[in-house]
């Protein structure tokens, strides 16, 4: 069909709307594209005289099938044969119409059969077979539209203004703060008359901005407000068709709005349509725009090249970040054979002079998650300081009682970590308060992590080029890293240390040392300027305090390179000074070893003399990219870890406990009653109830593996295959988003953890869910109101997002926590009593995204599992393999599948090769 042509049709009668909608035809004719216009009638089958578009095959029926676009409601509508009455008003079509005769191969949409009669919405991305075993079809690639025309006052316009107003009102009154919400909108009655000014249609109506995609909602462009008590849920496009309220959903461009008064914007996202957002959300070419994302090859990579890529010429400002998985969970401890890991946070930071906006969902950067699949979206604006605060990038300071900015000041910092060019992003957050944060941030960081020691007392310090001999005051102690000491086997071993008289002088010197609280000794840092090799090198060095001459200490090691770049410069500058301390009887086994064996050493921070005059010095050298490797490495609670730290703020009495669910899109494979055990133990689960509980066993009260085979503690949300099945398109929205293995099903089947995963509102019913909530709720006996906790992000169930726990018994740290994945999510606290004098928020208040209580399974219920999934397709002669090439969505995965537990104890080639250079 020829534009030319449709634009004289357009003269033959005026119009609010003029729309055009786009098809992309499948078969023989593959690569043509057919151009539609809204208002007509168009019959498709293989007869040229009563068939406007045509297919030239015997699998074809003379007149097939009809489609519409209809202008009065911008909807799309499909129906197998032909309509009885050639002269209908398509706006008036409903669901079920006569039809004079129907095809001999049927109308398959999205690999669903269209039945007799009924008439289907299309929406953007839908597959239409006409004939399977061909595979005769076409694609809807594009719906476009006009704007509404000033000069013509209709009932249609006087209806646009009573909604826009009356959906702004509900806003207004469902908001915590109606004041702030009106401070952030813009003037209402000039936005309503936007909506209603001329915008011509051009010839070119398809690359024009006036034109725009139902897929992105067509609703005036206001933005949202939010105070940061609750989270919201996105809009679903193909069923929210009004105007803008908060209670029916947001959209990304809300989010951004308004986008001119962005200065830099930062995303975290799993899979990521880059082009699709940049268009949707009108961004400017200049602004920069940082996105970590998921690349499996990049972020194993060993290469700087692979970190960072630039996609796009026309915006030069846009780089992409592919954040590095550590070596110590790669398989064998060689990254080349890569490991279990993902990079699946969503997070966005939108950046403005005077407030930042910190945005964390559960729906990654493409349009097929923010427009038709269930997500979780939660918000809150800080405003900026007067002066920037380094100090609240290390934890809570007397001025910012929380801790959400530093930890997440530290997620980012291991995103842009040895990317220099982003570390102005921590620079960024010392200037803005996050003290008034509602929540608290859950971040888990690929790693294998000890418990924290605590504050260790030292007598000396590295600052200004110089060691100290200074007693550290608490005051100033900032933190820690684990971090080691290389160079061991090039001081000790056999080759170099023939005689054993460097042994035996380590072994005097540390048998003289006393040990403190945790069973550690003190090192001496020193800075070495004047090695060639590397100009920022840091020795270790054991003294004896005993004796008082320079023959009583002795060179142990080194700072692995990777440290002593940030150590240096801090310590250079005095912005921060550095204490160290070693176990003894690990040094002396891996020294008389000789071999490569990987050393432990506990390196504390504090205020420097200069840690006030940071925001002047900073900007030296490399000082900010210094200090973001600092962060990204600095000691802080991940996973399962930092969810018993929250939670542990507050009693959560077991006697109360009325409900304890999780729902998420994914259940990982190494799902067992250890990890429930572990996970009910960090959200506060004891096992007081039970009766055979003996006081006199130490571990008394620990929630265990034995307590979830008796008593299940958490309920598991998961949709069931018939969910799934009579959701819209049949479940194709599913395929590729719902992640449980059979496997991990028929394992767990017998605790009867399972119930079916209803949506919440009832209108989102039939369309999948993507979101990942945790919810754990009590009742008060004394005024029966209820109180808890919810936790919503990024997180699925598994023991890759939230950390498997290690118990070696060669740690002298204890146990470890063992994390795969890059995640982000926030805790809401509702605490029986207020410590703060506030008034109590109830629990019932926050609408979860699902039914409950949520249905038990039934004996013959089965979860949407990938195999239940590719039987139901199979049984409807489904081509989703061939759709979901078109989808440009990346699956869900078993995060933890073959997942192998590695412990790294010996150094790296990396690191030898840098103890060699360092000794000469």
């Amino acid at each position: 069909m020829e534009e030319d042509h449709l634009r004289k049709e357009d003269k033959k009668s005026t119009s609010l709307n003029v729309g055009f909608f786009y098809l992309r035809l499948l078969g023989n004719d593959l690569n043509k594209l057919l151009c539609l216009r809204s208002d007509r009638v168009y019959t498709i089958g293989r007869n040229p005289k009563h068939c406007k578009v045509v297919i030239d095959s015997p699998a074809i029926s003379r007149c097939h099938c009809q489609i519409l676009l209809s202008r009065s409601d911008c909807k799309l509508r499909l129906i197998d044969g032909s309509f009885e009455s050639p002269c209908c008003d398509p706006s008036r079509i409903g669901s079920k119409c006569k039809v004079s005769r129907v095809s001999s191969n049927g109308v398959s949409v999205n690999g669903r059969r269209l039945p007799r009669g009924v008439v289907t919405e299309l929406n953007v991305g839908d597959s239409i077979l006409l004939c399977a075993k061909k595979k005769y079809g076409f694609v809807v690639e594009k719906i476009v539209f006009s704007k509404v025309n000033e000069n013509v006052w209709s009932d249609t316009t006087v209806s646009l203004r009573a909604e826009s107003l009356l959906g702004q009102l509900r806003s207004i009154v469902s908001s915590h703060d109606p004041v702030s919400y009106l401070r952030t909108l813009r003037n209402v009655d000039s936005t309503i008359r936007s909506a209603d000014s001329e915008k011509p249609l051009n010839k070119d109506v398809a690359n024009k901005d006036e034109i725009f995609n139902p897929s992105s909602n067509s609703e005036p462009d206001l933005g949202c407000y939010s105070d940061g008590k609750t989270f919201f849920l996105n809009r679903l496009t193909c069923i929210d068709h009004g105007v803008p309220d908060q209670s029916m959903g947001v959209t990304l461009p809300q989010l951004l709005h308004p986008v001119v008064t962005l200065t830099r914007i930062f995303i975290a996202t799993f899979t990521c349509d880059v082009s699709w957002f940049l268009d949707y959300c009108e961004i400017p070419n200049q602004l920069p725009i940082t996105i970590a994302c998921h690349n499996k090859e990049r972020c194993w990579s060993a290469s700087q090249d692979s970190r960072t890529a630039v996609p796009f010429s026309s915006y030069p400002n846009l780089l992409l970040v592919y954040p590095r998985f550590p070596d110590e969970i790669a398989f064998g401890k060689d990254r080349k054979k890569h490991g279990v890991a993902c990079h699946h946070p969503k997070l966005i930071i939108l950046h403005r002079r005077d407030t930042m906006r910190v945005v964390i969902t559960s729906a990654n950067l493409v349009s097929r998650q923010w427009d038709h699949i269930t997500n979780t979206v939660w918000w809150q604006d800080f405003p900026s300081r007067k002066t920037a605060n380094y100090s609240s990038l290390f934890g809570p300071t007397e001025e910012d009682k929380s801790d959400f900015g530093a930890h997440l000041a530290g997620f980012i910092a291991s995103l842009i970590n040895d990317i220099p060019s982003q570390a102005h992003w921590i620079d960024l957050l010392a200037k803005y308060d996050f003290g008034e944060a509602t929540c608290h941030l859950i971040a888990s960081v690929p790693g294998v992590y000890a418990q924290n020691p605590s504050y260790l007392k030292s007598d000396y310090s590295l600052c200004a080029k110089q060691v100290l001999n200074m007693n550290s005051h608490p005051g100033n102690y900032l933190g820690f890293v684990h971090t080691s000491v290389v160079g061991l086997s090039h001081r000790f071993g056999a080759s170099v240390d023939s005689n054993g008289g460097q042994f035996k002088m380590l072994a005097t010197i540390l048998g003289r040392c006393q040990e403190n609280s945790s069973e550690t000794v003190e090192v001496i840092l020193k800075r070495n300027m004047h090695i060639p090799a590397d100009a920022n090198a840091v020795s270790v060095i054991i003294k004896d305090k005993v004796g008082n001459s320079d023959g009583d200490s002795i060179l142990l090691g080194f700072l692995p390179k990777e440290i002593a770049k940030w150590v240096s410069p801090l310590s250079d500058y005095a912005l921060l000074s550095f204490s160290a301390f070693i176990y003894p009887k690990e040094t002396l086994e891996a020294a008389y070893a000789g071999a490569n064996t990987r050393v432990q050493l506990l390196l504390y921070l504090s205020k420097g003399p200069n840690f006030d005059r940071m925001s002047e010095l900073i900007h030296e050298g490399l000082l900010l990219a210094s200090l973001c490797s600092l962060l990204a490495l600095l000691k802080r609670s991940f996973g399962l870890w930092r969810l018993q730290e929250v939670l542990s703020q507050h009693k959560w009495p077991e006697s109360l406990e009325t409900e304890f669910i999780y729902g998420s899109s994914s259940v990982g494979t190494s799902v067992s009653p250890d990890f429930l055990a572990a996970f009910s133990t960090a959200a506060g689960k004891k096992s007081y109830n039970y009766s055979d509980s003996q006081e006199s066993d130490p571990e008394w009260g620990c929630w265990r593996a034995e307590h979830e085979l008796r008593k299940p503690s958490i309920k598991f949300l998961f949709p069931t295959i018939d969910r799934v099945r009579s959701g819209v398109c049949g479940g194709l929205l599913s395929r590729y988003l719902l992640c449980l293995s059979e496997k991990t099903w028929q394992r767990l089947r017998p605790m009867g953890l399972f119930h079916d995963a209803i949506p919440y509102p009832s209108h989102r019913i039939g369309y999948p869910m993507h979101v990942k909530v945790a919810c754990r709720r009590f009742q008060s006996r004394a005024d029966g109101n209820s109180f808890g906790w919810i936790y919503c992000g990024s997180h699925n169930f598994s023991p890759a997002a939230w950390g498997q726990t290690l118990h070696p018994s060669s740690s002298p740290l204890g146990p470890k926590l063992h994390i795969c994945n890059y995640e982000l999510g926030i805790v809401f606290l509702y605490p029986e009593h207020s410590s703060s004098g506030e008034a109590r928020i109830n629990i019932d208040n926050v609408k979860l995204p699902f039914v409950t209580p949520a249905p038990k399974y039934k004996p013959e219920d089965r979860p949407a599992t990938p195999q239940a999934m590719r039987e139901v397709f199979a049984e409807a002669q489904s081509l989703a393999a061939n759709l979901m090439e078109e989808m440009n969505e990346v699956s869900e995965v078993d995060d933890d599948e073959d997942e192998q537990i590695i412990e790294v104890s010996e150094e790296g080639d990396e690191e030898r090769i840098y103890a060699e250079m360092l000794l000469g």
